[in-house]
């Protein structure tokens, strides 16, 4: 098995992790190829864990595929953590770790989509992809040079007692989370 054959399936896997019937009139495809090629880049060492998962998603997929884990490292786990998997392995944390809930279901595409708000590329559907703003606004989150309170990163909150941008994403994420557990945002 080569490097291409497994990369598609790959790809189609993690899509349809984090696109469901909301999303299923529009594509987004060419918004996640762009994010499954760039390089998740950090500054934050802890954010090395954010990275870890990622490639750690590589396995997982290889595990519920059926393909051993010597298939994935050669021909998945041959290059650094992308944004996409990055992004999706934290929304999958978020739900299995933290978040989950039996009575209200998966929503590991809800937490991966609130981030691709906050990001500013919720809107980024195939007929709007702009390829000159997708990178400005991964320049952007990858040098911390957004907003106090997130906006512009993965998570935007409304009352930061800190600043977003020296916070590690692990810890963005709990303050978004927690603030839309005490506002009672949860669906």
């Amino acid at each position: 098995m080569t490097k291409n054959e497994l990369n598609d399936p790959y790809f189609e896997w993690m899509y349809r992790l984090v696109v469901d019937d909301r999303y299923s009139n529009k594509s987004y495809r060419r918004l996640f190829y762009k994010l499954h090629d760039t390089e998740f880049a950090y500054t934050i060492p802890m954010d090395g864990n954010r990275a870890e998962d990622g490639i750690e998603l590589r396995y997982r997929f290889g595990r519920e595929q059926g393909y051993r884990d010597a298939v994935i490292a050669n021909c998945l786990d041959i290059r650094p953590c992308s944004i996409l998997e990055m992004m999706i392995a934290l929304a999958i944390r978020c739900e299995e770790h933290i978040m989950e809930d039996p009575d209200i279901g998966n929503r590991t595409g809800q937490w991966f989509w609130s981030m691709l708000v906050s990001l500013g590329l919720g809107s980024m559907s195939d007929v709007r992809f702009d390829p000159v703003r997708v990178d400005e606004i991964l320049d952007r989150f990858m040098d911390h040079d957004y907003a106090p309170d997130g906006k512009g990163g993965l998570f935007t909150i409304r009352n930061p007692r800190f600043d977003m941008r020296s916070m590690e994403i692990w810890y963005q994420m709990n303050c978004y989370l927690n603030e839309i557990i005490r506002e009672g945002s949860l669906t």
